[in-house]
């Protein structure tokens, strides 16, 4: 007979059963603390349940697996043994937490379940022992309200009810001020509440507390906070979570006992600093639930010299033994320090390059690791906007700095109004304004600008999150008084309404009312460093899509190698030149056509020229007119009318070629290259004006590759045809110009159909790059517009594992993609070599679908200028992780 799975792991007492590469199957936590045991550092004795338990349990119908009693009474039994107490003991009594911890860090979205073992008799036990009865009906006190609240969905306001009644007949403020006696009346007044809502007493037998606490904790598992926070945050693929049923220790047992949470190095800069928080005469939960503003962790060095000294020793331990920041939790229990946890410590994208870098320098770590350690999309948070310095707005409170960047929003004091305001208009901009923020509030604070709590200290709850996300954040902002039922909120006496603009500056701390300006910011430092490392490993090539010389501009100082996407249709929507072009699409015959053409020329030349400067020396990919002419031209009666008043024409003609011009499915119409077929003079006048830039560039000695692409070609024969009439104009515009300028033609390929046929077609083109944008719609069916009406059902049933738009399906469109790829590269080439192929869709900007542009063999992506730096980095770490041969020659 094989021997029963093994289901819990023992750690403690110097010894460990597991190690921190366990973290699939002990979680994180559990992982962490085993590793601690083993290298020496002071932990209470526990053991942990694994994931694999977790997924047992919900396929077998929310039941445990054969086994697992008896090897937790064998693994409690020498948790017994290693602490000198037994659980349920009522002279001596062991009391146990009962934590989750799944193998990527979920901070406060499970459950917790503290002080577990206590009951009537022990609770008496406890006093005697500690000979401190107000500590051991504390600690009942707390758990009854938390198994309560936590195990059997009592709601915790039945008990907060009850303690501010005490409070108020006791004549005082703070929970801390309530005598022994007090707190015995109020377990009496908690077990009657729970009684009523649970329908049974309190249950005094310690093993019935353990088994209800570990199903809770699996239930949460599956609980809507931890199911939001994990499709936010992508996670997939994880088994469940761990439990960690660990020795409490106690920091609330007087005034030589705290319990704190710090990181090695600050999370929101990156500074080589010990940063954290403390309280004393406190449990863990008080810190993190933000209910107590801490003290900063280095004032615990006058209060507690010795414990700070050994705390310290333990900080440069972890990190010279994880090679990586940490986030550690502690508790002091009269004097004696003890280790809670550990692990790597979320922070910004500012903090994790700075970390990176200087971990190389210290030689902890290589280049490529440290490439390799920072999130790409993190990089947005050096990206976030700073407060113009020139606004001079004066701050009317200050908090603490909890996660950089600065937010300016309409206050909104719920996590529901936020979400309900966000779906109405994506584009709003909201600030989440509460007292503090709790795992309920994940997707308000999703759908927030910024964050702006009045109490919690920097390792809150709304301070870790928003670090995670790269969210400005402020918190710990006293001066701001919340009026929840009145709908406002009160700052330095000044009364702000929800709906009111308020600023925070989550680098400093600043709160501003009204919305402060802001200004970009730039590349520079260890920021830059990075990217040089970055562009050591990396093969791909990285361009952006830019319309104007201005983004273009912000998109080299960002690292960008060429414009692979150039929208000339934004150069037409302002001023003189929309009516030109109305003017063309109202014309009746070619020679009117030709004559609004002939004006708009000079305006797309003088743009091309702009754009060709500021990439000097770089290519320039620049697509043909691709939208629905429609979209040029009004559909309301007043802008009807003005525009048959601009053109001196009657307004119903306007009406008719609009209602002419109307189609079902415009992304299917009278688009793209199905605009140069029907009217050529429209391509014969862009490429004019791209070669005679690109001609006059040159002539200032100015380096300049063009790129002309025609959108949306589905089939050979158009790829045929418009290629003669491109290269037919520009070779008649170079030759009466006297001036050789060298220059490609090539497509978009975002019809599925010119996927399929892109051996045939790459005959007739000298570059390819996928619109997978187009692709994604058409491959699907799904219209990028109006796809919110359905995709969070998707997405919360499993259906697509994310938003397509978002992150490039490699399944269906990837294939795709993979296929244009080896048949054009079968049939196509330039005369320097094999057909070039990007990608210039918006999923050039997503780390995941870089990765997989390396992959399929792609030889440049192209994003938005602000996430250029996202994909150059993305772009290395895939060339790392699959051991690529940096390619020089780029």
């Amino acid at each position: 007979m094989s021997d029963p799975q093994k289901h819990v792991y023992s750690f403690g007492a110097g010894q460990a059963e597991g190690t921190a590469k366990m973290k699939e199957l002990l979680g994180g936590k559990g992982a962490n603390l085993a590793e601690m045991s083993a290298i020496g550092i002071p932990v209470p004795p526990g053991f942990t349940i694994t994931t694999e338990v977790c997924d047992l349990y919900y396929k077998n119908g929310q039941t445990f697996p054969d086994g697992l009693e008896s090897q937790v009474s064998a693994a409690l039994a020498k948790m017994e043994e290693a602490y000198g107490s037994k659980l349920g003991d009522p002279s001596n009594p062991l009391l146990v937490s009962v934590r989750s911890g799944a193998a990527l860090s979920m901070p406060g979205m499970m459950n917790t379940i503290l002080n577990l073992g206590l009951s009537d008799a022990s609770t008496e036990g406890l006093a005697k022992k500690t000979g401190n009865p107000r500590f051991a009906y504390d600690g009942y006190r707390r758990l009854i309200d938390m198994f309560g609240s936590v195990v059997m969905n009592v709601d915790h306001e039945h008990f907060e009810h009850e303690l501010q009644s005490l409070k108020d007949e006791k004549g005082v403020k703070l929970d801390t001020e309530l005598s022994a006696d007090d707190l015995k009346e109020l377990v009496r007044r908690y077990k009657a509440v729970y009684e009523k809502h649970v329908g049974t007493g309190f249950p005094q037998d310690p093993m019935e507390q353990l088994w209800k606490a570990v199903q809770a904790v699996f239930r949460s598992w599956m609980g809507k906070k931890a199911i939001e926070y994990r499709r936010i945050e992508k996670i997939t693929g994880l088994k469940g979570t761990a439990v960690n049923v660990q020795a409490m220790v106690f920091g609330n047992t007087g005034n030589t006992s705290g319990t704190g949470v710090a990181f090695t190095r600050d999370p929101n800069t990156g500074e080589n600093v010990f940063y954290g928080d403390f309280l004393i005469n406190a449990q863990g939960e008080d810190v993190v639930a933000g209910i107590r503003t801490p003290e900063h962790i280095a004032d615990l060095e006058g209060e507690m010299p010795a414990v700070y000294k050994q705390l310290m020793e333990i900080r440069s331990k972890l990190e010279s033994h994880y090679k990586e920041m940490q986030d550690i939790e502690f508790t002091i229990e009269d004097g004696t320090l003890y280790m809670l946890q550990t692990r790597t410590g979320k922070r910004t994208g500012t903090a994790a390059v700075k970390i990176a870098v200087d971990m190389v320098h210290e030689g902890l770590i290589d280049e490529k690791t440290a490439v390799q350690r920072v999130n790409p999309d993190s990089l947005n948070h050096l990206l976030l906007p700073q407060l113009d310095p020139k606004a001079g707005v004066t701050p009317v409170a200050r908090g603490i700095a909890a996660s950089p960047g600065a937010a300016s929003g309409k206050v909104v004091l719920t996590a529901e109004d936020a979400v309900a305001q966000r779906e109405a208009n994506p584009n709003v901009k909201l600030l989440l304004v509460r007292k503090e923020t709790s795992p309920e509030d994940v997707a308000g604070m999703d759908a927030a600008a910024g964050i702006l709590t009045s109490t919690g200290g920097k390792a809150s709850h709304a301070a870790v999150v928003a670090r995670g996300w790269g969210k400005p954040c402020v918190v710990g902002c006293e001066a701001i008084r919340i009026q929840e039922k009145d709908g406002q909120i009160t700052v330095d006496g000044q009364v702000v309404k929800a709906g009111d603009f308020l600023t925070i500056n989550g680098t400093t701390g600043d709160v501003m009312i009204g919305e402060v300006p802001t200004i970009p910011p730039k590349m520079a430092g260890d920021f830059a460093v990075l990217m040089e490392w970055a562009d050591k490993y990396r093969t791909l090539k990285i361009r952006t899509n830019a319309d104007n010389p201005k983004d273009s501009t912000k998109a080299r100082e960002f690292g960008a190698e060429g414009i692979g996407l150039c929208r000339t249709e934004h150069m037409f929507f302002e001023g003189q030149r929309i009516i030109d072009m109305r003017k063309m699409i109202l014309a009746d015959t070619e020679a009117d056509r030709r004559k609004a053409l002939d004006s708009l020329e000079p305006y797309q030349r003088d743009d091309f020229i702009g754009i060709f400067e500021a990439m000097a020396g770089l290519p320039v990919t620049i697509r043909l007119l691709d939208p629905p002419l429609h979209e040029f031209l009004p559909h309301d009666d007043a802008g009807q009318q003005e525009v048959a008043r601009q053109l001196g024409i009657d307004v119903q003609k306007v009406k008719d070629r609009v209602e002419s011009l109307h189609e079902f499915n415009p992304m299917l119409g009278f688009r793209g290259c199905r605009l140069a077929v029907r009217y050529p003079e429209i391509l014969e006048m862009q490429v004019r004006a791209i070669i005679e830039a690109a001609i006059a560039v040159k002539k200032k000695g100015i380096e300049v590759l063009p790129e002309i692409m025609i959108p949306l070609v589905g089939t050979v024969e158009e790829m045929a045809l418009l290629r003669q009439e491109t290269d037919r104009v520009a070779k008649q515009t170079i030759e009466k110009a006297g001036t050789p300028v060298e220059y490609l033609v090539g497509t978009m390929i975002e019809v599925p159909r010119a996927a399929l046929t892109a051996d045939k077609i790459a005959e007739h083109a000298e570059f390819f790059s996928f619109g997978t944008n187009d692709l994604t719609q058409m491959t699907f069916g799904y219209s990028r517009d109006d796809i919110r009406s359905f995709m969070s059902s998707y997405l919360e049933k499993k259906i697509l594992p994310e938003d397509p738009f978002q992150s490039l399906d490699e399944t269906g469109v990837g294939q795709l993609v993979a296929m244009g790829v080896q048949k054009g590269r079968s049939t196509g080439k330039t005369k320097d070599g094999p057909l070039k192929i990007g990608i210039c869709g918006e999923h050039g900007g997503d780390p995941a679908s870089v990765a997989f542009c390396h992959k399929v063999g792609l030889d440049y992506v192209s994003c938005s200028p602000f996430r250029v730096p996202i994909a150059r980095l993305a772009a290395a770490q895939a060339a790392i992780n699959d051991g690529a041969t940096v390619s020089r020659d780029r």
